[in-house]
Protein backbone atom coordinates (compact mmCIF):
# COMPACT_ATOMS: atom_id res chain seq x y z
CA UNK A 1 0.00 0.00 0.00
CA UNK A 2 1.15 3.37 -0.87
CA UNK A 3 0.76 5.88 1.94
CA UNK A 4 1.91 9.49 1.30
CA UNK A 5 1.61 12.78 2.97
CA UNK A 6 1.76 16.49 1.76
CA UNK A 7 1.17 19.62 2.82
CA UNK A 8 -2.15 21.21 2.00
CA UNK A 9 -1.21 24.44 1.37
CA UNK A 10 0.56 23.93 -1.76
CA UNK A 11 -2.77 23.15 -3.50
CA UNK A 12 -6.60 24.86 -3.87
CA UNK A 13 -7.71 21.21 -4.47
CA UNK A 14 -6.06 19.88 -1.21
CA UNK A 15 -7.74 22.55 0.75
CA UNK A 16 -11.18 21.97 -0.77
CA UNK A 17 -10.87 18.64 -0.21
CA UNK A 18 -10.31 18.62 3.29
CA UNK A 19 -12.77 21.58 3.57
CA UNK A 20 -15.33 18.84 1.91
CA UNK A 21 -14.40 15.96 4.65
CA UNK A 22 -14.02 18.61 7.65
CA UNK A 23 -18.15 18.24 8.92
CA UNK A 24 -17.51 14.38 8.63
CA UNK A 25 -14.78 15.08 11.37
CA UNK A 26 -16.46 17.06 13.53
CA UNK A 27 -19.63 14.59 13.11
CA UNK A 28 -17.03 11.84 14.92
CA UNK A 29 -15.99 14.19 17.62
CA UNK A 30 -19.42 15.17 18.63
CA UNK A 31 -20.63 11.82 20.17
CA UNK A 32 -17.84 12.53 22.45
CA UNK A 33 -19.65 14.86 24.29
CA UNK A 34 -16.66 16.19 25.98
CA UNK A 35 -17.74 19.89 25.97
CA UNK A 36 -14.52 20.36 24.06
CA UNK A 37 -16.06 20.98 20.72
CA UNK A 38 -18.70 23.56 20.48
CA UNK A 39 -20.54 24.18 17.55
CA UNK A 40 -18.29 26.62 15.84
CA UNK A 41 -21.52 28.92 15.12
CA UNK A 42 -21.80 29.36 18.90
CA UNK A 43 -18.08 30.58 19.29
CA UNK A 44 -18.62 32.88 16.28
CA UNK A 45 -16.67 30.65 13.67
CA UNK A 46 -17.75 29.35 10.41
CA UNK A 47 -16.22 26.31 9.15
CA UNK A 48 -14.44 27.95 6.61
CA UNK A 49 -13.08 30.95 9.27
CA UNK A 50 -11.81 27.51 11.33
CA UNK A 51 -9.93 26.17 7.61
CA UNK A 52 -8.88 29.54 6.91
CA UNK A 53 -6.74 29.69 10.13
CA UNK A 54 -5.14 26.75 9.89
CA UNK A 55 -4.15 27.29 6.31
CA UNK A 56 -2.95 30.97 7.24
CA UNK A 57 -0.83 29.76 10.51
CA UNK A 58 2.40 29.67 10.19
CA UNK A 59 3.02 27.68 13.47
CA UNK A 60 0.94 24.48 11.75
CA UNK A 61 0.95 22.34 9.21
CA UNK A 62 -1.92 21.07 7.96
CA UNK A 63 -1.31 17.59 6.15
CA UNK A 64 -3.38 15.98 3.21
CA UNK A 65 -2.90 11.98 3.26
CA UNK A 66 -2.78 10.05 0.39
CA UNK A 67 -3.52 6.14 -0.20
CA UNK A 68 -1.80 6.05 -3.83
CA UNK A 69 -3.42 9.56 -5.51
CA UNK A 70 -6.43 9.52 -3.51
CA UNK A 71 -6.86 11.70 -0.47
CA UNK A 72 -8.37 9.68 2.22
CA UNK A 73 -7.39 11.78 5.49
CA UNK A 74 -5.72 15.19 7.11
CA UNK A 75 -3.43 16.02 9.65
CA UNK A 76 -2.77 18.86 11.30
CA UNK A 77 0.86 19.45 13.29
CA UNK A 78 0.85 22.28 15.17
CA UNK A 79 4.57 23.73 16.40
CA UNK A 80 5.25 24.04 20.28
CA UNK A 81 2.11 22.70 22.68
CA UNK A 82 0.72 22.98 25.51
CA UNK A 83 1.63 20.39 27.94
CA UNK A 84 0.77 18.32 31.09
CA UNK A 85 2.06 19.98 34.21
CA UNK A 86 5.58 18.86 34.86
CA UNK A 87 6.46 17.87 31.32
CA UNK A 88 8.91 18.93 28.86
CA UNK A 89 7.68 21.29 26.32
CA UNK A 90 6.80 19.14 23.16
CA UNK A 91 8.48 20.48 19.50
CA UNK A 92 5.24 18.89 18.17
CA UNK A 93 2.24 18.13 18.72
CA UNK A 94 -0.78 16.37 16.98
CA UNK A 95 -3.44 19.15 16.67
CA UNK A 96 -5.87 17.12 14.46
CA UNK A 97 -5.94 13.58 12.69
CA UNK A 98 -8.81 12.34 10.77
CA UNK A 99 -9.11 9.00 8.11
CA UNK A 100 -12.35 9.23 6.19
CA UNK A 101 -14.51 5.59 7.05
CA UNK A 102 -13.77 3.70 4.16
CA UNK A 103 -9.75 3.55 5.08
CA UNK A 104 -10.23 3.26 8.33
CA UNK A 105 -8.68 -0.57 9.82
CA UNK A 106 -6.58 -0.72 6.58
CA UNK A 107 -3.35 0.51 7.93
CA UNK A 108 -3.56 4.10 6.03
CA UNK A 109 -3.54 5.61 9.36
CA UNK A 110 -0.74 4.16 11.62
CA UNK A 111 1.65 3.95 8.06
CA UNK A 112 0.37 8.10 7.72
CA UNK A 113 1.47 8.68 11.30
CA UNK A 114 5.08 7.42 10.79
CA UNK A 115 5.68 9.41 8.32
CA UNK A 116 4.53 12.28 9.98
CA UNK A 117 6.57 11.41 13.23
CA UNK A 118 10.20 11.00 10.80
CA UNK A 119 9.17 14.00 9.12
CA UNK A 120 8.82 16.31 12.03
CA UNK A 121 11.80 15.05 14.15
CA UNK A 122 11.65 16.63 18.09
CA UNK A 123 9.90 15.78 20.99
CA UNK A 124 6.15 15.34 20.74
CA UNK A 125 2.62 15.16 22.82
CA UNK A 126 -0.77 13.58 21.49
CA UNK A 127 -4.03 14.27 23.19
CA UNK A 128 -6.69 11.99 23.00
CA UNK A 129 -9.95 12.58 25.27
CA UNK A 130 -10.67 9.38 27.38
CA UNK A 131 -14.30 8.88 25.75
CA UNK A 132 -13.12 8.77 22.10
CA UNK A 133 -12.39 5.21 22.96
CA UNK A 134 -11.01 4.27 18.73
CA UNK A 135 -8.69 7.54 19.24
CA UNK A 136 -7.05 6.41 22.48
CA UNK A 137 -7.11 2.59 21.13
CA UNK A 138 -4.97 3.73 17.67
CA UNK A 139 -2.59 5.93 19.11
CA UNK A 140 -1.57 3.84 22.11
CA UNK A 141 -1.47 0.92 19.71
CA UNK A 142 0.75 3.56 16.81
CA UNK A 143 3.08 5.40 19.15
CA UNK A 144 4.09 1.92 21.07
CA UNK A 145 5.06 0.60 18.22
CA UNK A 146 6.64 3.86 16.96
CA UNK A 147 8.54 4.15 19.65
CA UNK A 148 8.75 0.30 20.70
CA UNK A 149 7.47 1.10 24.28
CA UNK A 150 9.54 4.01 25.15
CA UNK A 151 7.01 7.05 25.52
CA UNK A 152 5.18 8.38 28.94
CA UNK A 153 1.50 8.31 29.34
CA UNK A 154 -0.37 10.89 31.19
CA UNK A 155 -4.16 10.70 32.08
CA UNK A 156 -5.57 13.98 33.73
CA UNK A 157 -8.66 15.41 33.66
CA UNK A 158 -10.43 13.23 31.08
CA UNK A 159 -7.29 13.42 28.64
CA UNK A 160 -4.66 11.19 27.90
CA UNK A 161 -1.30 12.62 26.76
CA UNK A 162 1.57 10.38 24.92
CA UNK A 163 5.08 11.97 25.32
CA UNK A 164 8.01 10.86 23.43
CA UNK A 165 10.76 11.77 21.12
CA UNK A 166 10.86 10.96 17.33
CA UNK A 167 13.94 10.70 14.84
CA UNK A 168 16.56 12.55 15.31
CA UNK A 169 16.46 15.23 18.30
CA UNK A 170 15.40 19.34 16.97
CA UNK A 171 18.81 21.35 16.81
CA UNK A 172 18.27 24.21 19.93
CA UNK A 173 16.01 27.00 19.53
Amino acid sequence: MSVSVRDARRSSTDRDWIASVYRDYLDDLAPLNTGMFPTLGEVGHSEPDQLSRWFGDSTVWPLLILRGTEPVGFAMVARGAPVAAGSKAADFRMAEFFIARPYRRLGVGRFAVELILNRFAGRWEILEYQRNLGAVSFWRRVVSAYTKGQYQERISNGEIRQFFQSGLPVPAR
